[in-house]
């Protein structure tokens, strides 16, 4: 039975990593439904089953962010050297996850003890769904011009200006991919060049919080419990290349209103069972 769960919650958290939609919200409600036990390990396979969703964008952005790979390739087709350009990249990843960094870990504690509850969760997916609907509008109604529209050019004061925005995500329900994608829509980058650079962003962030994780809770897990973490990755892994190709191709061509408007169906269905009980 653990295995079945553990296949469902992968799925859940390969669909929903680098959706706007909240992945660590919907991993507390789907242990509504599909608890692990104990609790301890419950959190820790939340965190670490997230490391595989994050490897399907090393795989994915392979060449993009490995400034050795095809060296002589991107010299040719941009006439710029691809190691600087690529370490540049990296820098701006960097600076970005500063902030959340240094709040993480002064906060960490207070957060899982008073913000890890579905009535939370509920109440951020409607706040920050209405948060993406306004946003949008405001773009639309504005016609705001875009000043990059590629991930590239991203600005080392945009990418601070956006990890501070992933600052809000560590309140269970926001959503890392809403709000860092929202903030950097808001300073003048495109979509899917907020989307992109959300991707990256998430890495060092994911692998930041793994290691936190660890460190507080150790690794001290029976052989049964390594499996159903490995199962976790490896179907969230799967599942996370095929949703970020098909994000992509989505927002190319749409706005991030159906993610808005979902999160507030999902939140007030919620609140509503909550108070029904």
């Amino acid at each position: 039975m653990d295995f079945l769960k553990v296949i469902i919650l992968g799925i859940i958290e390969g669909m929903t990593e680098f959706l706007p939609v909240s992945s660590t919200g919907h991993l507390i409600l789907g242990h509504e439904f599909l608890p692990l036990q104990p609790e301890s390990f419950q959190n820790a396979f939340d965190v670490m089953i997230q490391l595989g969703a994050i490897l399907a964008v090393v795989v994915l952005y392979f060449h993009k962010l490995n400034p050795f790979s095809r060296v002589e390739e991107f010299k040719l087709e941009t006439g710029k050297d691809k190691i600087p350009y690529t370490i540049n990249l990296w820098l701006k990843v960097l600076v970005g996850i500063l902030p959340s960094a240094v709040l993480g870990l002064l906060f960490d504690d207070f957060i899982d003890a008073h913000l890890f509850s579905t009535k939370v969760v509920a109440t951020m997916l409607i706040v920050w769904g209405i948060i993406i609907i306004l946003v949008e509008n405001r773009n639309n109604k504005q016609r705001l011009a875009v000043k990059v529209q590629e991930v590239d050019d991203i600005t080392f004061p945009m990418a601070l200006g956006i990890g501070f925005f992933q600052c809000f995500a560590m309140i269970p329900g926001t959503s890392r991919s809403a709000a860092t994608i929202m903030g950097g829509m808001l300073i003048g980058a495109s979509r899917v060049a907020s989307a992109e650079f959300s991707f990256f962003l998430a890495i060092p962030t994911m692998l930041g919080a793994t290691l936190l994780k660890v460190i507080k809770i150790g690794l001290d897990f029976t052989t049964h419990e390594w499996l159903l973490v490995i199962l976790g990755g490896v179907v969230s892994f799967i599942v996370a290349i095929v949703v970020i190709k098909k994000f992509l191709d989505f927002i190319k061509n749409h706005d991030f209103k159906p993610f808005g408007i979902y999160r507030i169906i999902l939140g007030l269905i919620i609140l509503g069972l909550i108070y029904l009980r």
